[in-house]
């Protein structure tokens, strides 16, 4: 299959056991994660020649990252070593009506520090099909913003297929700031990945429909925020939305939308009872990006986009670990769960 690169930071995640509350734990479960990187795995599993470029320290909490995402398969030969230290992100998975909790220490992390000019973009990019990064990855710092922008007009340069994760985080950096940042960043973007409340955060584009007073997605939204980012910003090939419809920290509705200038396809909806809702973003990315990869068109890319990431709400830790043909059979109807034998 093809070759994919992706760019960003990965970070130490140390979770409670369970659904333990912080005050109550007197041990954490170190696992790694990261968006870019949890779609860099995502991607092998899929069978795709999976390579991440980063910056992690030298030294052994950086070596333990590399040996964990080369264990999964991912190609962590072009990760320059150099800076002070791993972000951290501690974790406390909520249940029932309670949420999760994520509280971040990855201030100074090697990647934050990077500058444009540090990174060898051809040697990283070559004979890649497909480049991913995410909106995180320049929040960190000035210089990894620029340093994104840098790698996608590399990426676009030698004729890579290019995706972005809007993926806003109020605690890294400002809406205000976003947009600017990102409306640079989507200059360079073929495939754009978001959420309704993404595009409000970072560009002002919001649905002209009425909020609904219950949780449940109205499908004219999200589609009246897919017209306007697809006419504001000429260069996207297509955009694409996971709909979550959050019941509870438990329970979740799961489903999606692509669009693109000529259409749009909603996938089937799943109801899904959360294991490890983090991470699911990414596995629904992962999969829009193998389905396109290998010529899907719009209505059985979306159907297979949603199933991974629908399947990754049942595993613990960042990573989707799910099959090729676990994923087939769910976006075909078998959300049965027998076992098989």
């Amino acid at each position: 299959m093809a070759t994919v690169t992706t760019f960003g930071e990965v970070m130490l995640r140390l979770k409670t056991p369970g659904f333990g509350r912080f005050v109550q734990t007197k041990e954490l479960e170190a696992t790694f994660g990261g968006g870019e990187a949890n779609v860099a795995v995502s991607l092998a599993q899929l069978g795709h020649q999976s390579r991440w470029i980063s910056v992690v320290p030298k030294n052994a909490i950086g070596d333990w990252a590399l040996a964990e995402l080369r264990k999964l398969g991912v190609d962590v030969s072009h990760v320059s070593r150099r800076g002070e230290r791993l972000g951290i992100y501690f974790l406390e998975a909520g249940a029932s009506q309670r949420p999760s909790q994520v509280v971040y220490d990855r201030a100074r992390s090697s990647m934050s520090a990077l500058k444009p000019g540090e990174l060898d973009w051809a040697t990283a990019l070559a004979g890649a099909k497909w480049f991913h990064t995410t909106g995180i990855t320049p929040a960190l710092s000035d210089g990894s913003a620029a340093a994104t922008l840098e790698g996608l007009a590399a990426a676009k340069r030698q004729g890579s297929t290019t995706s972005v994760d809007l993926n806003y985080r109020q605690k890294l950096w400002s809406s205000k700031r976003a947009g600017e940042v990102m409306a640079e960043v989507v200059r360079f973007t073929d495939v754009l990945v978001a959420s309704e409340e993404d595009c409000e955060q970072v560009f002002g584009i919001k649905p002209r429909t009425p909020e609904p007073k219950s949780g449940t997605q109205v499908r004219e939204r999200y589609l009246e925020v897919a017209d306007q980012v697809l006419e504001r910003f000429t260069g996207v090939w297509c955009i694409a939305f996971a709909l979550r419809d959050s019941h509870s920290a438990s329970k979740t509705g799961w489903s999606a939308l692509l669009a693109d200038r000529q259409g749009h396809a909603f996938s089937k909806s799943y109801e899904i009872n959360v294991v490890d809702r983090v991470g699911a973003g990414d596995s629904f990315v992962a999969g829009l990006v193998h389905a396109l990869l290998v010529g899907r068109d719009q209505r059985a890319a979306v159907e297979f986009a949603a199933a991974a990431s629908a399947l990754k709400h049942s595993f613990h830790g960042d990573a989707n670990l799910a099959t090729l043909d676990e994923i087939e059979r769910l976006a075909a109807g078998d959300g049965s769960g027998r076992v098989q034998r």
